[in-house]
């Protein structure tokens, strides 16, 4: 099937006669006049085109302002995405012992509030050094050299990388490549 572009007339046949009201990477939503909107896949075959038009180029699509502002909300904010713990870890708990049992008592915490403060340590840092790009009165060598000291810290908090789900949330170090 072509692309269609917005406003392109198409024919379902269950849900009757629509419009295309956005195009995604991989679906189109439609508005069916009588059924209302739908999102269908893009490879969908039963679609009939009864009108095609074409979306300009530089229109911009609800996926690229959607990562927009996404990106803008994570730059200027100290608002966290969420992040998974491994579900191997849930309900889990660290226990801390001291080395004197005797005059102290061991400490257990429950990994999910570990890992949480873990995530606020790693998105403090993040807008941390998002503040230090963004400064106006540091040099770029000023700069450069507290990213250094931020990616170190990273490097030093690597080993808690196994606590988290998705690899593009854990921490990367000087010698990390991703």
């Amino acid at each position: 099937m072509e692309t269609l572009g917005i406003g392109s007339r198409v024919e379902h046949p269950q849900f009757g006669q629509g419009v295309v009201i956005q195009v995604r990477s991989d679906a189109y939503e439609i508005v069916f006049w009588e059924s209302g909107a739908k999102t269908l896949n893009r490879d969908y075959d039963g679609l009939t085109v009864v009108e095609a038009t074409e979306t300009p180029s530089d229109m911009a699509t609800y996926e690229r302002i959607e990562k927009s502002l996404v990106k803008v909300l994570n730059r200027f904010s100290d608002i966290s995405q969420k992040v998974e713990m491994g579900s191997r870890w849930n309900g889990g708990r660290m226990v801390l012992y001291p080395s004197d049992c005797t005059a102290h008592k061991e400490k257990e915490i429950p990994l999910e509030a570990f890992f949480h403060k873990v995530v606020m340590l790693r998105d403090r840092l993040r807008t941390l050094e998002q503040k230090i790009n963004a400064h106006a009165k540091l040099t770029d060598e000023e700069k450069v050299d507290m990213e250094q000291y931020i990616t170190r810290i990273y490097g030093s908090l690597t080993t808690f990388n196994l606590l988290f789900k998705n690899d593009a949330d854990r921490f990367i170090g000087v010698g990390d490549n991703r």
